[in-house]
């Protein structure tokens, strides 16, 4: 008896891109014809996964700054969580201590960030975490950079949030991740899977890893999941 298809979230930085960064262009045709709902679950700031749904072509449901902002197409409701003010704080006492961001004076990886800031993976992470943790703050290391965010804020809880919307069960989601802050998320899905280059937080919380490594991986993920 054939199964049902499940709705999918898929993280976007080592999931659906190659090994430089870039979007892998063969997991377009893949997400514009996956039959249920797709929700892009990202670090990312907002504008970036909403101009990905726009270019492959599918209906915009997305959880971005790792669950701080949230938007629907089907109930054209945008939601934000998070406190943007704390995370500038541990920023500028990060400058204080005589380090940086790293982004350089045209800061675009923060400029349309509305619940928490980024940090470049060049720069100390332990004073960062010290001052997070000071302001009652989180740090994400997505292998993609340091994530400064209100605990309690990820995309389990935005994933789950975005399901309520739906009128769907987190439960019924497979999810396709590489980082620890999908882990969250792999947590409550039906089904999780990390690609073969996710970090070990990423791999322990998922139900599978796949042999193969970023967007190579997200399209075996899709074939074990059409087939479970």
């Amino acid at each position: 008896m054939a199964t049902m298809t499940p709705p999918l979230a898929v993280d976007i930085d080592g999931t659906l891109t190659d090994g430089e960064g870039a979007v892998d262009p063969r997991v377009m045709t893949p997400l514009r014809e996956w039959p249920e709902p797709v929700v892009v679950a990202t670090g990312k700031a907002l504008p970036y996964p909403v101009a990905l749904c726009s270019f492959v072509g599918i209906p915009t449901r997305v959880v971005a700054e790792n669950g701080g902002a949230a938007y629907l197409v089907d109930d054209d409701q945008l939601t934000f969580v998070g406190d943007r003010e704390a995370a500038q704080r541990v920023v500028t006492r990060y400058r204080e201590q005589g380090y940086e961001p790293g982004w350089g004076e045209v800061d675009l990886t923060n400029r349309w960030r509305e619940t928490e800031l980024a940090v470049s993976l060049d720069q100390p992470l332990e004073p960062l975490k010290e001052l997070a943790a000071a302001e009652g703050m989180h740090v994400f290391d997505t292998g993609y950079a340091y994530h400064v965010t209100s605990r309690g804020v990820d995309k389990g809880a935005g994933l789950e949030a975005v399901c309520r919307r739906l009128d769907r069960s987190v439960d019924e989601f497979a999810m396709v991740g590489d980082s620890e802050n999908d882990a969250a998320a792999f947590e409550l899905v039906g089904d999780a899977y990390a690609v073969a280059n996710a970090d070990e937080t990423a791999k322990l919380a998922a139900d599978h890893t796949t042999e193969a490594s970023y967007a190579d991986g997200f399209l075996e993920a899709l074939d074990a999941i059409r087939s479970a």
